[in-house]
């Protein structure tokens, strides 16, 4: 059978409708719920359903970790072969499991379609729906009926996106050794393990007949209302990009399923003369000191076009093909190795 994690943090509200989904539409499931030092009273309440759920496991962090380490906690604590996860603000719809699984072998990674409210922009990977923009406007029956109106429409059709709400088998979960937790406590772990699952040979598979409602931005950034940023958002959000950066050398890119596109990860450096530290600073995060690929930059003359060709590196070098010199916009790029590094980044 299933195990689905899901780790909350001042999520309560949310929780109990995520927790009644589930208790309506998979009650044979294994639900794994993780408190993250919350302020609020969900521990309270975890412990209080607890006692009258023995498929319902439960745990609290002593300290606030983030999801990108409970979520390893919670399928480390899994008694299933087949793990996934969930996010606070999310609630399954019917035939979530059974729509879910129907897709899975090893090797495979299954993703549901996202039914979200009109409040970020759409994509070919989701559905954009109003059943309610917060917890208290949530309306199950008219969700419920929706997905039972799909489900004919879209019976076994999938694509080959990847978005969490995800399964997979938990052999195949643990081989890459899990979410990093450079990524901690939030932010693009999610990008992240998608390019190592990829690049470790699984198969996307988005299951188009497996929905979810998905309220959007309630676990990290706006628990406190709609529109309202937690103070550190910003700043972790900002240290994250910058450690994905570190990592694969190129920003997020996914096709118009929302599958991932793996750009070649080199070894590069900058050099900067004459030595401008703001610049430096800005530039940093695209390089990670190798010596297979220089880029010479004069800072004065250096441009917003520059800066471009920068973030576009490694596509760049790919297509040229060539060991050698030669100049593009004000960079001076030499490149003594065509080597790739990107399947090294697989297992953490």
């Amino acid at each position: 059978m299933l195990s689905l994690v899901a780790p909350s943090y001042n999520n309560l509200q949310h929780l109990k409708n995520l927790y009644a989904s589930v208790c309506k539409h998979a009650p044979e499931i294994e639900l794994i719920l993780i408190d993250d030092a919350s302020e609020d009273d969900t521990w309270l309440y975890l412990n209080s359903i607890a006692k009258e759920n023995p498929n319902l496991l439960i745990y609290r962090s002593p300290t606030r970790q983030g999801h990108t380490i409970l979520y390893d906690k919670g399928i480390n604590m899994a008694k299933h072969d087949i793990i996934g996860i969930l996010h606070a603000d999310m609630m399954i719809g019917p035939n979530y499991v059974e729509n879910m699984v129907k897709h899975l072998t090893p090797g495979v990674v299954v993703s549901a379609t996202r039914i979200e409210p009109p409040i970020h922009p759409s994509g070919n990977e989701k559905i954009i729906m109003d059943f309610g923009v917060d917890f208290d406007t949530w309306d199950p029956t008219s969700f419920e009926s929706f997905c039972l109106e799909k489900q004919s429409e879209f019976k076994d059709k999938t694509t080959n996106g990847v978005f969490a709400p995800w399964i997979l088998y938990k052999n195949d979960f643990q081989a890459i050794g899990g979410h990093d937790p450079k990524f901690a406590p939030y932010g693009y772990e999610d990008s992240d393990i998608f390019n190592r699952w990829i690049l470790n040979g699984y198969k996307m598979v988005q299951s188009r007949d497996a929905f979810v409602y998905h309220l959007t931005c309630r676990g990290h950034r706006w628990n406190k209302g709609i529109g309202i940023d937690n103070s550190d958002y910003k700043e972790t959000m900002e240290s994250k990009r910058k450690e994905y950066l570190r990592k694969w050398g190129s920003w997020v890119q996914n096709d118009e399923s929302q599958h991932p596109i793996i750009p070649p990860v080199y070894k590069k450096k900058f050099i900067i003369t004459p030595l401008n530290p703001v610049l430096e600073e800005i530039l940093e995060p695209w390089f990670n000191n190798g010596e297979d690929i220089i880029v010479e930059i004069n800072s004065i003359n250096f441009t917003q076009n520059d800066f471009q060709i920068v973030t576009q590196l490694n596509a760049i070098i790919k297509d040229s093909g060539e060991i050698g010199q030669f100049s593009l916009g004000n960079l001076k790029i030499t490149i003594n190795s065509l080597q790739e590094y990107q399947k090294d980044l697989i297992k953490v």
